[in-house]
């Protein structure tokens, strides 16, 4: 895990989701400065996860976590018949992790936040790929060549790194056990605000807290669905 010098404020794209939640308050455990980002593309989950995000960091809070930066990156324009922007054929739970691959994310989240990094005087840039990732833009050659060419870009130097480019889920869950994750947000497809409980995002981490042993501390609208249906019933 390379990291900055402890005095040195490093950068973190945060989702809201399990990793980069992880990765954040594993971060200022280590006695690290982090500034957090996150990057509003209009996605039709993002407004119940910067609400869940902004609760957990409220649970985080301390001196050295820096105010989240909230970066506006609108893709409706071009993923305009996309289901992540429409809602149409959300990917289930019984559906490949490639179903929910959305085009040119990473390099349009990495360079919205490193320009900004750049003007502000934060020389690395964390994000929370894991070593187990199946897509071609969290690989270690994707991000190699995407920081030479955005530095070349934005004539700055904002170092990339990936703290959890070598672990898998079980590691990275096993760092988060004491971490306050019930406010982590993972759904594509939300409900009132609420994990719907049917995604892939939702069958995910499910089966990462079963994957430690761990209660999972989620409410998801599928399951209080069903407490009212039989409610009704009795």
């Amino acid at each position: 895990m390379t990291l900055p010098s402890p005095t040195a404020t490093i950068g973190l794209l945060v989702s809201g989701g399990l990793d980069s939640s992880i990765l954040l308050a594993h971060l200022l455990a280590l006695g690290r400065r982090v500034r957090p980002f996150y990057v509003q593309s209009g996605l039709i989950w993002q407004g119940a996860e910067l609400r869940g995000l902004r609760r957990y960091l409220a649970a985080l809070q301390g001196p050295m976590l820096e105010e989240l930066v909230t970066l506006e990156l609108p893709l409706a324009d071009v993923y305009r018949d996309h289901w992540s922007v429409n809602g149409r054929c959300v990917p289930d739970a019984d559906s490949p992790d490639e179903a929910v691959f959305l085009p040119g994310r990473n390099a349009l989240l990495v360079i919205k936040a490193a320009l900004w990094c750049a003007h502000h005087g934060i020389e690395q840039l964390a994000l929370a790929p894991l070593g187990t990732s199946p897509f071609a833009d969290a690989t270690p050659v994707f991000f190699d060549e995407f920081e030479s060419a955005m530095n070349r870009a934005m004539l700055g130097h904002v170092r990339i790194v990936r703290p959890f480019a070598e672990y898998g889920k079980r590691q990275v869950m096993e760092l988060g056990r004491d971490f306050p994750l019930q406010w982590t947000f993972s759904c594509i497809h939300p409900i009132r605000g609420q994990h719907c409980g049917r995604c892939n995002k939702c069958a995910e981490r499910r089966g990462a807290f079963r994957m430690i042993g761990a209660d999972d501390p989620t409410e998801y609208a599928e399951a209080g669905r069903r407490r009212q249906e039989i409610g009704d019933r009795r």
